[in-house]
């Protein structure tokens, strides 16, 4: 990357020049984000993940530039038409769009209506107009009459047709109608005839007139929706005959004959060249910040989910509940193996409570089961319900589990290839219960738009937002860490370095030779060379190992440094570990070096404080009211607890156990005003809520969160 480009990124996302440039490099060399972001803080200045990405971006967007801007120089060369004032221009221009502009009269051109009066030979007299010096144009359009163009007015309009596309091609005429959009754009939507009732959905919008630059990303995502369905007819507005005056300015010269047809010929190529163009162009740009917006809040959808708190090492029984097909039960040992499956009929239409309780009792006793993870869909609030009235001998946690895109996993290659012998039952119901001892372990088997967060996630671009998923759950994995020993090849594919090819030889391996006895040993898995092993070692765990430190965050190119330091103090690594007053003593101003400074020294004590730590908290239990089961049983006014399942622009959607998630409206978040549902509720918040209208007919309840001290 060169310095002019650094700068552009150190301007762009108000970084220091330097920081930019170091990450740059290291991006260069292969490195991952996360590996940068946690143990290259000295060549970084410390830049967190997110800021590494959007330089990473930054620069696949000027490399790509480059790319552009090599073959614009290419195909002008060709035309004999490269002046050292253009190549100066076009070498120089660091904006895609401006870049674009430059190139539009050279760039080839499909049959138009000026590329075919050209060819009949009206070129010169266009040239004549545009000049505005001629007083008579028709006796300069007489010498221009031939078989193809018969008559003066045929020739005046080829003419215009060739003035037309220069003024569309005119950078300062493009400037100005984008600074009409830019300023003035209104977004327009209305229902196209004979399909009123069809598109019911987007009746809100049947009669949309919003400026653009401040319509919200769900209501454009929806339009555009409508709009790709067949529902709505959408168009951007802008102040056109404000916009030709200012067009009139730039191309028109005084007030002769040439002037008019000049000015006829700007108009023309207002309406039919430049404004179709530019209103395509801010389409795509709107269109692009709205992607931006809903992508940014799936993504940090998706972080919460997946850093829900673990339950941790307990044995689990879990229920996919069901009305006619019975309620699926399996048991799962502390690593998520399964022990057991059953059926049980505790609800309608079959209400075998004898037997259900004669089964589950004895499960839980059989398999020591610690918890209950229970589905959160058909027939969960009355399962629950026999749950609780259960007379257990010990203690069983209730838990209720998300379960969205449960059945996608059941019927994936993935849960095929864990469990060839059990059906898609069978495989749902231990999804959820493996959700429940370690969410971020069995969430990463999915693909992210599948497992019930977002907003619009499938109207969005799927590049960007394959990208952006990826990005969330391998900083997620990363940021947890990851026993090389258990994990699934799903969750190694995320550690930083690996992907799915070293992820299975991982797994293979340790299939064929058993468990890792130490880090180093990775280095024996085929492919798993030096390089990825410096990239991902840090984030692998080996509790089996004789060195506590592979069972840390500290990276193994910093184990002689902790060597040393338990040296000085005169301990073994495993007693400086162990000893609060042994580290209490390192000044670890004495271990920097040319290669490690402060921020990696501060990061080593932390972590010897608590090596392998899970930033992730202790699971929470919710207990929703027993007298609610049904949205026909709630009242206005009525108070619930409830837990978030869903964040969006518009608010955040609530599971009050009705089997219908109500909304709670941006508006009704809290007393003070909320510019976006995220900086109130978070993904998993048990909250208490209000109830503000129930519509049984639509399925949908409204609710509030004012005044009730969340």
């Amino acid at each position: 990357m060169n310095d002019k480009i650094a700068q552009l990124i150190s301007a762009e996302l108000n970084l220091p020049l330097g920081k930019v440039a170091g990450t740059a490099s290291l991006l260069a060399d292969g490195a991952t984000i996360p590996f940068i972001s946690r143990y290259r803080k000295e060549a970084t200045g410390g830049l967190d993940e997110l800021s590494i990405q959007q330089i990473e971006q930054r620069m696949k967007y000027y490399q790509e530039l480059e790319q552009r801007r090599a073959t614009i120089l290419k195909t002008i060369e060709a035309q004999d038409k490269l002046t050292p004032e253009l190549a100066a221009r076009i070498n120089t221009c660091y904006d895609a769009t401006t870049l674009e502009d430059i190139y539009l009269p050279y760039k080839p051109k499909r049959k138009t209506r000026a590329e075919a009066a050209r060819n009949r030979g009206l070129e010169p007299l266009a040239k004549i107009i545009m000049a505005q010096r001629e007083a008579d144009i028709t006796q300069q359009a007489e010498r221009f009459i031939t078989d193809e163009v018969p008559s003066v007015g045929d020739a005046i309009a080829g003419a215009q047709d060739i003035i037309a596309e220069w003024v569309s091609e005119n950078e300062r005429v493009r400037q100005t109608v984008r600074t009409a959009f830019r300023r003035d754009a209104v977004l327009q939507s209305s229902f196209i005839k004979g399909k009123e009732i069809e598109g019911r959905n987007y009746e809100t919008y049947y009669d949309f007139h919003h400026p653009l630059r401040r319509v919200q990303s769900h209501q454009l995502l929806a339009i555009r929706r409508g709009e790709k369905e067949g529902f709505l007819r959408v168009s951007i507005g802008i102040d056109d005959e404000r916009t030709l005056d200012n067009i009139s300015r730039i191309v028109v010269k005084g007030h002769s004959e040439s002037s008019v047809l000049v000015d006829e010929a700007a108009e023309d190529a207002f309406k039919r060249l430049v404004k179709p163009s530019i209103e395509t162009e801010f389409a795509a740009i709107s269109k692009e910040k709205a992607d931006t917006e809903a992508i940014d809040l799936f993504a940090q959808n998706v972080r919460q989910l997946l850093f829900a708190p673990p339950l941790g090492r307990k044995r689990i029984m879990a229920l996919d509940p069901g009305f006619r097909t019975g309620c699926k039960v399996v048991c799962l040992d502390e690593q998520g193996n399964l022990l057991h499956h059953d059926v049980i009929y505790p609800v309608a239409p079959n209400y075998d409570i004898e037997g259900a309780t004669e089964t589950v009792t004895k499960l839980v006793e059989k398999y020591h089961i610690d918890a209950f993870a229970l589905g959160n869909g058909t027939a969960s609030r009355e399962t629950e319900r026999f749950l609780r009235r259960l007379r257990l001998d010990r203690n069983v946690e209730i838990h209720i589990v998300n379960e969205s895109g449960a059945s996608i996993y059941s019927a994936s290659k993935v849960a095929r290839d864990e469990f060839p012998n059990e059906d898609v039952t069978v495989r749902g119901a231990v999804s959820i219960g493996r959700r429940l001892l370690d969410p971020l372990a069995e969430l990463v088997k999915i693909d992210p738009k599948s497992i019930g967060v977002g907003q619009y996630q499938h109207d969005v671009d799927q590049t960007r937002l394959r990208d952006a998923l990826s990005f969330t759950v391998e900083s997620c994995v990363n940021s947890v860490g990851v026993n090389v020993n258990t994990a699934s090849k799903e969750l190694l594919t995320y550690v930083a370095g690996l992907g799915p090819t070293i992820a299975q030889n991982i797994v293979t391996y340790r299939a064929e030779h058993g468990p890792f006895t130490s880090r180093r040993d990775l280095l024996d898995v085929p492919k798993l060379g030096p390089k990825t092993f410096t990239q991902a070692a840090g984030f692998l765990r080996v509790p089996e190992s004789h060195n506590a430190l592979d069972n840390s965050a500290v990276h193994p190119e910093r184990y002689a440094l902790v060597e040393r330091m338990a040296h000085d103090c005169g301990c073994s690594v495993d007693q400086l570990i162990a000893s609060p007053e042994q580290r209490a003593r390192i000044d670890i101003r004495q271990y920097i070096g040319s290669d490690v400074g402060e921020p990696t020294l501060l990061d080593i004590m932390r972590e010897l404080d608590k090596p392998g730590r899970d930033p992730r908290a202790g699971a929470d239990q919710i207990e929703f009211d027993e007298n609610i089961t049904d949205i026909k049983h709630l009242t206005v006014g009525l108070e619930l607890n409830g837990k978030v399942t869903n964040i969006t622009q518009f608010g955040a959607f609530v599971d009050i156990g009705v089997h219908k998630e109500g909304l709670v409206h941006v508006s009704q978040l809290a007393e003070r005003r909320v510019s976006s549902p995220a900086q109130v509720v978070k993904l998993g918040q048990i909250v208490r809520v209000r109830v503000t209208s129930v519509d049984l007919e639509r399925g949908r309840i409204g609710l509030s969160m004012k005044g009730l001290n969340n």
